[in-house]
């Protein structure tokens, strides 16, 4: 059976099932968003935005199709990742356990079923890796030294490896989501890779698709979730429907307004609004208000002069001042980051010595000095330097046209560098057009920040290292740096445990080679936009109680995103006001509660006054948001 994709038709069908009628009954009754009214209770619904900026593509969690929800509300994981502890943590798995030098021995948690009713076995697991042997499945590369995967019995497998990748391997088990073998197997290999399937997924997970539409994916609770009996965790909403990421100006009146519960955007001015009735809440209650998620880099081509030149990499570093971009482009909403470009989770593995020695921080006059002493001289007097073989030369910094917060530190990169006597523009391309220059090497300068959040630092020197490199670079290695010893030392790292002495010392090694190489310079730390409204749902993660990012991006669910699903609490609504409630910061208007701003407005015709905040289009935090 061959299945391909009719998302139209789908969605149609999506839309019947959502606002269904007879001939004779009149139209459902539409909030301005859209949705039946009454249909999402307000006090048992998560409204959620910033994650799709489109339709839902297919459901086939293989092909990551880009539905909000689909790995983590319904398809699991075997384990999620504690980023706070940075440890494991088990979830359809109960165990994994290293029996030998290059065996892994898997057990699962017993009790768990399909939305079907199968039960969910070992069989289940060994089928999804074994469909990583197909090319083209985004995990395929496991193979490269998984060696085979034995079922020992219903709830236990064991994995024989041709080399012990516990790095890798840790990334692996949270990262990749379980398929129903019942499900997939109906399906020859290379249709896993080129089907769609319907928008009713069999799952493991707390939520089952109600409905979509062009505008939205609606999820409702499933009866029966595994983790209730076994972990004592219960979701709280009865329903999530996550919108196409409208306006900023209408999210953010959507989220004061208490029509909106989370928004994982980057939003500009939040501070004006984290007091006021409803408050907002972000990560940490001051400046950066978010947690540092990825590494925001300069990418230069080694493969054009003079960013082949380690020395001209270095003085280009040291021109470059991210506080700039900290204070003017974000108003104090992200950080600097490390010049290691490692991640403050990671933090304990800085060195000082070798940043002592080998770092950069902002001094115009030393990029000069490093210029003039590689030999890189401003001979005709243009106020440029020219390359070693007294050519000139001029080069471009392309990002994302819309992703006005890169657009604006692209301008402040390039005017520093500038100032140094370098000849850069910088200039905004379609972001389509970004990717395909980023993979096929056709650039000199952009901004990348696909180094992100991991369990392991392992991770972001492949980022840096990965070799060999490929006429696509898909992955990372974007400069197409060519390092043998600091690639031969990342495999290594890839397969030392975390609590091995040697662990440390390669991690020493591998910063002295990313401060002396340079394949990419840090510049700021991007943050995991999370805004959360009040009114409706209370008890969202915070920095104090130490708990996962308040965030619906995919990898999120990963790192534990659903347990901020079973934390959280309705906050009783109000029908009738018991008192003027004024937007924060002494914004116009009094809000009316959620439930009667949503109907009223709409069976009224009254206009409401809005709040005025003109910062640009957004782009979402997750995958375009961090490329």
């Amino acid at each position: 059976m061959t299945k391909r994709r009719h998302l139209p038709a789908l969605a149609a069908t999506a839309v019947l099932a959502t606002a269904a009628c007879s001939d004779d009954e009149p139209p459902a009754e539409t909030d301005a968003d859209g949705l039946v009214i009454d249909e999402f209770p307000r006090g048992e619904t998560l409204y959620t935005t910033g994650t799709a900026w489109g339709p839902p593509g297919d459901f086939n969690p293989v092909t990551a199709g880009g539905v909000t929800g689909l790995n983590g509300l319904g398809y699991e994981y075997l384990f999620l990742y504690d980023v706070e502890e940075q440890a494991l943590t088990p979830w359809l798995a109960e165990s994994g356990t290293w029996t030998g030098e290059r065996e892994f021995e898997l057990k699962l948690r017993a009790g768990i079923d399909w939305s079907d009713g199968e039960s969910f076995t070992a069989d289940d697991v060994a089928y999804t890796f074994e469909l990583g042997k197909t090319d083209g499945v985004p995990f395929a590369g496991v193979w490269d030294w998984l060696e085979a995967v034995e079922v020992v019995d219903e709830l236990t497998l064991r994995f024989t490896f041709t080399e012990a990748r516990h790095q890798e391997w840790d990334n692996f088990l949270y990262t990749n989501e379980i398929v129903p073998k019942h499900v997939f197997e109906a399906y020859a290999p290379e249709e896993v890779l080129t089907g769609a399937l319907g928008p009713d997924p069999v799952v493991t997970g707390p939520y089952r698709v109600h409905s979509f539409d062009e505008t939205r994916i609606a999820w409702v609770k499933r009866d029966g979730w595994w983790a209730t009996e076994a972990l004592g965790l219960d979701v709280r909403p009865r329903f999530i429907v996550d919108l196409v990421t409208p306006s900023n100006a209408d999210i953010l009146n959507m989220l004061i307004e208490g029509r909106l519960d989370l928004a994982n955007n980057f939003m500009p001015g939040v501070a004006d609004f984290i007091s006021g009735d409803p408050a907002l809440t972000t990560y940490y209650d001051k400046p950066p208000f978010m947690a540092p998620a990825n590494t925001a880099m300069l990418i230069p081509n080694t493969t054009r002069k003079p960013l082949d030149d380690p020395e001209f990499r270095r003085a280009m570093a040291f021109a470059v001042s991210p506080g700039q971009i900290v204070d003017a482009v974000y108003g104090g909403m992200v950080t600097e980051a490390h010049p290691t470009g490692l991640l403050p989770v990671w933090e304990r593995y800085y060195d000082a010595g070798i940043v002592e020695e080998d770092g950069f921080v902002f001094e115009p006059s030393q990029a000069v000095a490093l210029l003039g002493a590689a030999g890189y001289k401003d001979e005709d007097g243009d106020g440029f330097v020219e390359n070693l073989d007294g050519e000139p030369f001029s080069l471009r910094l392309i990002v994302p046209t819309g992703w006005t917060d890169w657009e604006d530190a692209a301008r402040s990169i390039a005017s520093d560098l500038v100032d140094a006597g370098i000849n850069v523009t910088a200039e905004s391309v379609d972001a389509a057009d970004v990717d395909a220059a980023r993979a096929g090497g056709d650039f000199d300068l952009l901004v990348n920040n696909d180094s992100r959040l991991t369990n392991s630092p392992w991770s972001h020197f492949r980022y840096l290292f990965q070799l060999p490199v490929a006429d696509a670079q898909l992955t990372g290695n974007y400069s197409r740096w060519e390092n043998e010893d600091a690639w031969e030392l990342t495999q290594e790292l890839s397969t030392v445990a975390s609590d091995d002495p040697r662990y440390m010392e390669i991690i020493a090694e591998l910063e002295r080679f990313a401060l002396r190489d340079l394949p990419a310079i840090p510049v700021w730390y991007n943050g995991a936009w999370s805004q959360a409204s009040n009114a409706v749902w209370t008890g969202w993660p915070t920095a104090d109680d130490g708990a996962v990012y308040a965030s619906a991006w995919d990898e999120m669910w990963g790192f534990g995103a659903v347990r901020m699903l079973t934390g959280i609490t309705p906050v009783e609504l109000r029908r009738k006001e018991t008192g003027p409630r004024r937007h924060p910061k002494g914004g116009a208007g009094p809000l009316s509660s959620p439930r009667s701003l949503r109907t009223r407005s709409r069976r009224s015709g009254r206009s409401r006054r809005r709040v005025r905040w003109t910062a640009g289009p957004l782009r979402r935090g997750s995958r375009a948001g961090r490329r």
